[in-house]
């Protein structure tokens, strides 16, 4: 009795002084027992095993989304059929088709807008994975028949790269140099577009990240991002003076936690004693953005700005999965559809030949403005060239002693090209070796232009052409002489 009067009294001054048997949460993750209160038990308990699984292998954010998604298919399952005891009991006509056909009219718990087709992709995949990795560990709850195939996940647009065209890169970085609000975020976003980092790497840089190597310049030290790689990018002069400013104007003071080596560490931006945010570096993007005349930038719209330059000047597939961290050439090659130099030579190609079909004829003789028969105007001999010089056109070409002949690669190389020089009737007097040694010199150049193309055979046909030419050239000084 003495013990229920005392906890009766302490429960009252409790509730009379507002005293709370718990602290309320303040900040960090949420428990996944409160994130899945929806999901009926026994579907939530095993999921929230599989999401501590994978706390071993993943990282606190992924594992984080992981769940959110999670969490939509188990409300799903708690609607359609509330006596669902287990994962294993799962259904592909009675659960699955009448998921995925829900994703279409499924919207977004933040703008109520329907969901896109990007977020439906990425819920297929985080049930599917979830269904195939419990399934391989051999886990009791999962079904006995695989519920989800590969054409049930949503295709996915293959988009271009958003990068920003020349102007507006040259405008925004102006507007950046000369109207900053914040000094630090914009020096931060030149170095992300000097440099092609995702932000998170970015703001993550340390305060020894620059490292100078002899006889081979000075290179940034990027840390672990997205691909959980690092790696080492070259740095310019200019860009070490964005650098060395950065280091002058950041904020001094204590080493803060890194977010991934759990050890303290003296970051790179750093603004009033904390590190710079990601809001921070947006809001400055949006003011410059907004001076420079400009829609809404991203800032990884900086780094695929950073890799389409680097294709336009010829950058080799390999330096650019480097460059950039890439750990699959496909994610690179992406850029490289944005401008190929092979399909703008042969587009070129093509629309020579088209305008060589339609045009009227000339004839080598031919000037401009001459009238042939009927009163038809013939071209000159450059219009059939496009306007260049023969030698430098993106065709096949061979040198003959009277002129010269075009071919489209398409049609590989021509079995009666310069059928007579080899020929052993061929004979040459010395009246025609001016006239054998310019086609040598054009020869010779034709070759340098067909290993620059890459066109292996059609170098080796005037290699040979080269040394039959020579010979001739040698057996008719010798008979002069």
């Amino acid at each position: 009795t003495g013990i229920s009067l005392t906890t009766n009294a302490t429960n009252y001054r409790r509730r009379t002084l507002g005293i709370v048997n718990s602290l309320p949460r303040c900040g960090g993750p949420i428990p996944f027992q409160e994130r899945l209160a929806q999901v009926t038990a026994p579907l939530r308990e095993e999921i929230i095993g599989y999401l501590e699984r994978k706390k071993a292998t993943c990282q606190t954010k992924t594992v984080s989304v992981l769940a959110t998604r999670l969490k939509h298919f188990g409300v799903f399952l708690a609607t359609i059929d509330p006596d669902l005891s287990s994962i294993a009991g799962l259904d592909r006509r009675r659960h699955i088709e009448p998921w995925l056909s829900s994703l279409l009219d499924t919207v977004s718990d933040k703008d109520g807008q329907p969901i896109s087709i990007g977020d439906r992709n990425r819920r297929v995949v985080a049930v599917t994975t979830f269904l195939t990795d419990i399934t391989e560990w051999g886990w009791d709850v999962a079904p006995a028949r695989k519920v989800i195939f590969r054409d049930d996940i949503p295709k996915l647009p293959q988009v271009l790269p958003r990068y920003l065209p020349i102007d507006a890169d040259r405008r925004l970085q102006e507007a950046l140099t000369d109207h900053p609000t914040n000094e630090l975020a914009a020096l931060a976003l030149r170095v992300q577009r000097a440099c092609g980092l995702r932000i998170g790497e970015l703001l993550d840089l340390e305060l020894d990240c620059v490292h100078e190597i002899d006889g081979n310049g000075a290179w940034l030290k990027i840390p672990l991002g997205k691909m959980a790689t690092e790696r080492m990018v070259p740095l310019d002069v200019e860009t070490l003076d964005l650098i060395d400013r950065i280091t002058q104007i950041r904020s001094h003071g204590r080493p803060l936690p890194h977010p991934r080596y759990r050890r303290s560490a003296q970051f790179l931006f750093t603004y009033l004693g904390r590190r710079l945010t990601q809001q921070g570096v947006r809001a400055e993007l949006d003011h410059a953005a907004d001076i420079a005349g400009l829609e809404h930038v991203t800032s990884h719209q900086l780094r695929h700005t950073y890799a389409t330059a680097l294709v336009n000047a010829g950058v080799s597939l390999q330096a650019l999965m480097a460059l950039l961290g890439h750990v699959s050439a496909e994610m690179s090659l992406r850029y490289g559809r944005l401008f190929d130099s092979t399909v703008r030579e042969e587009y070129e190609r093509a629309l020579d030949l088209a305008k060589q079909q339609t045009a009227p004829q000339a004839t080598p003789n031919t000037a401009p403005s001459n009238t042939g028969p009927g009163g038809r105007t013939q071209l000159p001999l450059t219009d059939i060239t496009g306007g260049q010089d023969w030698k430098d056109t993106p065709l096949l070409k061979s040198r003959m002693a009277g002129g010269f002949c075009l071919r489209a690669p398409a049609q590989g190389a021509c079995p009666y090209a310069n059928i007579c020089e080899h020929c052993p009737s061929y004979r040459a007097d010395a009246s025609s070796l001016p006239i054998l040694a310019a086609q040598r010199v054009d020869a010779e150049a034709l070759a340098r232009d067909a290993e620059d193309r890459g066109w292996i055979d059609e170098a080796d046909r005037h290699h040979k052409l080269i040394s039959r030419l020579d010979a001739l050239m040698a057996n008719t000084q010798a008979t002069a002489g």
